[in-house]
């Protein structure tokens, strides 16, 4: 094997085996990353939503396992904090296959499938009186310096107890990533992202007929940042709405941010 080739063939399985360590997801969209066989994530996060006189704060402890290289699972309990009641909201249980990955030098490009389930959980102040199922796919492309992500997401919601079905929807997630300065693994290192996130909901329906005030879409520009060091980071990031259309009477989105804390283990 000539010399340039062994160069080339060590860097894709250098960066092969350390991918599932530095690989990013996106912070409001979707990625492919999987964890490592055996491994472990730790994340806690923060996000606060604010639409007219409306705020809410969740705060939310997850937890992910590696089954597979290719298979991840886990669990998320979240905390809520609103204006009238505070109380746990509804626990998310999440999995994710990635069916397909290709290596080169200082590039991986894969593609994933994932589902959560969102049982009624919440406290009784809190409960939605039914369950959720989200399905979904996500492509992800990695480089040394550059990265870009889409996902889309479709959600099942379930009808209540008062017989209102609440209307599914659906979320698009076009990501770009930008490492201005590439570090090794024991260095910190950043990446800035600029997502675009769209929402469609359908129409809340009770008795066959739809509600006015219900559905609709908006569409959030969200700059964002991924800082890690070795098996630990930081993502940050806000959505800043830059177009709605939703039906009737109802209070658009002022922003929403999210900050995440993970370990690797």
């Amino acid at each position: 094997m000539k010399p340039t080739t062994r160069a080339l063939t060590g860097a894709a399985l250098l960066l092969s085996a350390s991918s599932s360590v530095w690989a990013h997801d996106p912070i409001f969209g979707v990625g492919p990353h999987v964890l490592f066989k055996d491994g472990m994530e730790v994340s806690l996060g923060i996000d606060n939503e604010s639409a007219g006189k409306e705020d809410e704060t969740t705060l939310s402890a997850e937890l992910t396992w590696g089954l597979t290289g290719d298979w991840a699972a886990g669990i998320e309990l979240p905390y809520r904090i609103t204006d009238g009641e505070d109380g746990a909201g509804d626990a998310v249980l999440f999995t994710k296959y990635r069916f397909w990955r290709r290596d080169s030098l200082g590039l991986q490009e894969s593609a994933a499938l994932f589902a959560k389930w969102i049982p009624d959980t919440a406290s009784e102040a809190l409960s939605k009186q039914a369950d959720d199922l989200i399905l979904g796919a996500a492509w992800g492309y990695e480089g040394r310096k550059q990265y870009r992500w889409a996902s889309l997401r479709y959600r099942i919601n379930g009808k209540n107890d008062a017989g209102i079905d609440r209307g599914d929807r659906i979320l698009l997630d076009f990501v770009l990533g930008w490492r201005p300065d590439p570090r090794g693994y024991r260095e910190p290192d950043t990446v800035w992202l600029l997502e675009l996130n769209g929402e469609y909901g359908r129409q809340t329906r009770l008795n066959g007929q739809d509600l006015a005030n219900s559905g609709g879409s908006e569409w959030f520009l969200s700059p964002g940042i991924f800082w890690t060091q070795r098996n630990f980071a930081i993502k940050a990031g806000v959505q800043i709405p830059v177009t709605e259309n939703l039906r009737g009477n109802q209070t658009a989105s002022d922003y929403r941010a999210q900050v995440d804390f993970e370990w690797h283990l």
